[in-house]
């Protein structure tokens, strides 16, 4: 198969990539409650077996590491769609998709949460041991405020969260360079193989002992995100049939299912020791994500919800603590009755949602749909993502 009617096909949704980044998204809104659950001494997993504790309320690393593999794949995917070939990138034009879709409500974000900040709110200020507000802003724009974290230790649960976006951003600064200094020569399938390569060391024998560092590096979530522009290249080149299609889904739904579910067995095997239990999660999702491209997969209406959970992603994730910290505060005003705590789940997961839904429709996506047409990217231009539902096509997390 061309790479052109590979492009033609993936720029529309894909059902099973909004699932995923549902999914991914359902297991950090889980995380992050039950953070806040524990930290405040609600001792809600008492008599529930282990692996289920684990599966349902610690996956939310795990999620991150879904979002950037599908990350790696969109971009790569979109970009072939925009320019034909990587060597041909534009990458003035590159960087301005990448601000039109995040920065807009990343610097609202930022400007919300410094508001919290002088006000004082309890969960949102940034005391001077963790550098102060300034030097937060500093870390959230110049893409280093997991290095931030991982020198002075974790910020404020609102801030926390940017981590991923600065491996994000330094995805997005870097890739448009690469491709046009490697692509043509060859050598970006080497360099993406290499990031893939490096991703478990990063997770165990480059973090010398520091437990921030070993979940928020750079390079430990490359691999997940190299693995994602490989997909996308080997989707652009190679058509499967519909056998090979449907094993390769089964084959990815197994090593998902086996991470995200079967956690404490990969870990005995010592896979976590090793640092290839993401790396083995990244390359489940990448087949997934191959087979719902190629198949054109629609989800049944009972898939709904977590549909509109992924498509909007990028709005709950930076969204959601303001929910989490809100549902929480209530909670515990309510003398954290031990029967509303999953209540306190569920509710929690349909605000963040609710508030993603709307940010994104009121707010995010008209702002991305002015900065390109302002900056001239109109539904005539080859790659345009004005024209009709093709702009909800490229929006990821994070940055993710």
């Amino acid at each position: 198969m061309t790479s052109s009617n590979v492009s033609l096909r993936s720029w529309r949704r894909i059902d099973g990539v909004d699932l995923i980044r549902g999914l991914a998204i359902f297991f950090v809104l889980m995380n992050h409650v039950n953070i806040r659950l524990l930290l405040a001494h609600v001792p809600y997993t008492q008599g529930i077996p282990r692996q289920i504790v684990s599966s349902l309320v610690w996956n939310g690393q795990f999620g991150v590491q879904m979002f950037f593999a599908v990350s790696g794949f969109l971009i790569t995917s979109t970009s072939l769609r925009r320019w034909g070939t990587l060597s041909t990138i534009r990458a003035r034009a590159f960087y301005q998709m990448r601000f039109a879709r995040i920065g807009p409500l990343l610097l609202l974000l930022l400007v919300v949460l410094s508001a919290f900040h002088f006000a004082h709110v309890p969960g949102f200020v940034v005391s001077p041991k963790q550098g102060g507000l300034a030097r937060a802003w500093l870390a959230a724009l110049t893409f280093h405020l997991n290095l931030l974290e991982g020198r002075l230790g974790y910020l404020p649960g609102p801030w926390d969260i940017l981590w991923s976006l600065s491996v994000e951003e330094m995805f997005y600064l870097f890739f448009p360079i690469a491709c046009i200094l490697l692509a043509g020569r060859k050598m970006l399938v080497p360099l993406l193989l290499v990031f893939v390569a490096l991703g478990p060391l990063a997770r165990t024998v480059f973090t010398h002992g520091n437990d921030i560092w070993q979940e928020k590096s750079y390079l430990g979530g490359m691999d997940a995100i190299a693995l994602g522009c490989l997909t996308a290249l080997l989707c652009s080149h190679v058509s499967l049939s519909r056998k090979a299609l449907r094993t390769t889904c089964v084959v990815g739904a197994a090593l998902m299912l086996f991470i995200l579910g079967f956690s404490r067995t990969a870990y005995r095997w010592g896979l976590g020791n090793a640092g290839l239990e993401e790396t083995v999660l990244a390359i489940g999702t990448c087949m997934v994500v191959v087979a719902a491209s190629q198949s054109g997969w629609r989800a049944p209406r009972v898939f709904r919800p977590l549909l509109a959970l992924g498509r909007n992603s990028y709005e709950v994730y930076l969204t959601h603590m303001f929910v989490v910290l809100g549902a929480f505060g209530l909670f515990v005003k309510l003398g954290k009755p031990m029967p509303l705590v999953p209540v306190l789940f569920v509710i929690t997961i349909i605000l963040a949602a609710i508030l993603g839904d709307r940010v994104a429709r009121y707010f995010s996506e008209p702002m991305n749909r002015r900065l390109r047409k302002h900056w001239g990217d109109s539904a005539e231009k080859l790659g345009a993502a004005i024209d009709g539902d093709a702009s909800a096509a490229e929006p990821q997390l994070l940055g993710t």
